[in-house]
């Protein structure tokens, strides 16, 4: 079985594999100032209640963008799991050829979301993988594998806390899709204007990328927490995959598991 620990801004999500099949999937809020041993306990109840055992963990593969936590998180692999962790950097095989202009600006989450998709997407037509997380970013994928760019964004609950912050009298909302878009109170004000903004920010954007690739088939992927709201409402997205990050860094351990012994 292989561990996955995907260290996101907002959340850490883990995942056990048991060859391809996915068995287990947690998600939890990263904290920048917990220890290795609370991190630790968290990891084993987790397991517990997926009647997983530690003993039963053969690997662990990590991506993160949070630096501050990798030691963190590699210290409680050893002392929790007994295995030092395949961290996603520099020297690790991926099959993915980055075509940007500094490729180690690359983000690890960005290198697991382009890997997931092209495993579980195929080739031979672009992709572009929108992952809904702390930022919403488009990573645009040709037609050869080759992640040839990305467009950053705010992401949903960024700009929402922006909102809220910094008014006197919105109030913090659920978000989910109001009942029109012309709305007629508070709430529904606010949520029309951030799920039907960021429902036209995303077709708007992946038109202008359709247009530079010249390719009308390109494949529109969304992942990340908010990604299934905003993918009921737009009209270029063509598939909502929740784990395609956790599936890049299977992929990615499986192409360093004989480096990785």
């Amino acid at each position: 079985m292989i561990f996955c620990i995907d260290i996101g801004n907002t959340n850490i999500k883990y995942a056990v594999f048991d060859g391809k099949e996915l068995k287990a999937t947690f998600r939890v809020t990263s904290q920048r100032n917990a220890t290795s041993d609370e991190y630790g306990v968290t990891v084993r109840d987790l397991l517990k209640s997926a009647n997983i055992e530690k003993t039963e963990i053969d690997g662990v593969i990590m991506s993160s963008v949070i630096p501050s936590l990798n030691y963190t998180m590699e210290h409680m692999c050893r002392d929790y799991l007994g295995i030092t962790p395949l961290v996603i950097g520099p020297g690790v095989k991926t099959g993915l050829n980055i075509k940007t202009d500094n490729p180690r600006e690359v983000g690890a989450d960005i290198i697991a979301d382009c890997v997931g998709a092209v495993k579980r997407y195929g080739k031979g037509t672009p992709i572009v993988c929108i992952d809904f997380g702390t930022a919403t970013t488009f990573d645009i994928i040709s037609e050869k594998s080759e992640l040839v760019g990305v467009v950053i964004a705010p992401g949903i609950k960024t700009a929402l806390d922006s909102l809220v912050t910094e008014t006197a009298n919105l109030p913090r909302i659920e978000l989910e899709s109001p009942p029109s878009v012309i709305a007629k109170n508070t709430v529904n004000c606010m949520q029309a204007g951030i799920i039907y903004g960021f429902s036209g920010l995303i077709d708007g954007i992946i038109g202008r990328i359709k247009t530079e690739l010249r390719r009308d088939d390109t494949k529109v992927i969304a992942t990340g927490g908010m990604g299934k709201i905003i993918y009921k409402e737009t009209k270029s997205i063509d598939v909502f995959d929740r784990t395609l990050t956790l599936e890049g860094l299977r992929t990615i351990y499986e192409l360093n598991k004989d480096v990785n012994k």
